[in-house]
């Protein structure tokens, strides 16, 4: 059974501004938990456009979505296609190029995802090296853990975990794997651990959440694919569109912000002049100047989304 606890859903959706007739993309779909707030409230000639790589989450949302179907269109796609996406489906484009109403991003990797220990992105369940969101593609974990040079290894789990042990428990995989493949989660889990002084080991969490998290991000490229789907949704978005964002960690949060900021309108003349004469305005403009972050209640409810944050942005 696919369960899944959406985070923000409210919050993000509402900061879409729905319109009944209007085109939005959820380049998530995940548990469909917002593609069912957002279809809800589209009329017969709204559309949503729902994206997913995962093939159990496309099973799961024909069932999620049965009631909205005739106003939803669900795609098994890597969101980095999200142009391509839009230039395949009419009602989409405007003057031949996609121009949708709001698009939203959770980066989260989905609860049944977490939760399936087969998939191998858990630290809690013994199962084979694989993290894989898409499972046709070819890169897992454990061709990472197995091939990469140690260097390469150390460098993932310090820029996308934050690792501060990560050359300790690159070299302690490397030496590992001299006398044989390492295969399992369960596997790593006791290598990274020997990687990380005993001191270390009892403060801050798992110990080795930091690592996996980063060898997910590298199977699944997920931050470039963030970027290059961050840089289309500017020009996906039709005037006074929104792109509403939700992040996990610093690391995306951080590429979220300053892009956001890069786009921003940027008028560079002295406030007395009475319009602008600089030619400096941006794409965007903030909805939320801070990001929004969720409430106690849903903390109660879903500790996973206590480092989640949710920023919105409106196409001038």
């Amino acid at each position: 059974m696919f369960h899944h606890v959406t985070v923000l859903k409210e919050e993000s959706v509402e900061g879409l501004h729905i319109k009944p007739d209007g085109v939005y993309v959820d380049c998530t779909m995940g548990g469909a938990g917002h593609s069912s707030l957002i279809a809800s409230k589209l009329g017969p000639n709204g559309l949503l456009i729902a994206l997913d790589q995962d093939d159990v989450a496309l099973a799961n949302a024909q069932t999620v979505l049965a009631p909205y179907l005739d106003r939803v269109k669900i795609v098994k796609s890597n969101f980095r296609d999200l142009e391509q996406v839009l230039m395949n489906e009419p009602r989409a484009l405007r003057d031949g190029k996609p121009q949708v109403d709001g698009i939203l991003f959770d980066l989260g990797v989905s609860s049944p995802q977490l939760d399936d220990g087969e998939r191998g992105f858990s630290y809690h369940q013994d199962a084979e090296l694989d993290m894989r969101m898409d499972r046709t593609t070819e890169l897992t974990a454990k061709t990472i853990v197995n091939e990469w040079a140690p260097e390469r290894i150390a460098k993932i789990l310090f820029e996308y975990g934050e690792e501060k042990f990560s050359r300790r428990i690159a070299g302690v995989i490397a030496e590992a794997r001299t006398k044989g493949p390492i295969e399992t989660t369960g596997e790593l889990v006791e290598l990274i651990k020997e990687g990380i002084p005993a001191a270390a080991r009892r403060t801050g969490g798992h110990p080795a959440k930091r690592s996996f998290q980063a060898l997910r991000i590298a199977v699944n490229d997920e931050l470039g694919a963030f970027e290059e789907a961050l840089e289309q949704s500017v020009r996906c978005l039709a005037p006074e569109g929104r792109v509403a964002v939700i992040t996990f960690h610093s690391l995306e949060d951080r590429i979220c912000k300053q892009f956001f900021v890069k786009n921003v309108e940027k008028c560079t003349c002295p406030p007395a002049f009475p319009m602008c004469v600089c030619d400096k305005s941006g794409d965007l403009k903030l909805v939320t100047r801070k990001p929004i972050i969720p409430s106690e209640h849903e903390l109660e409810v879903n500790q996973r989304a206590r480092s989640a944050k949710l920023r919105i942005a409106e196409k001038l």
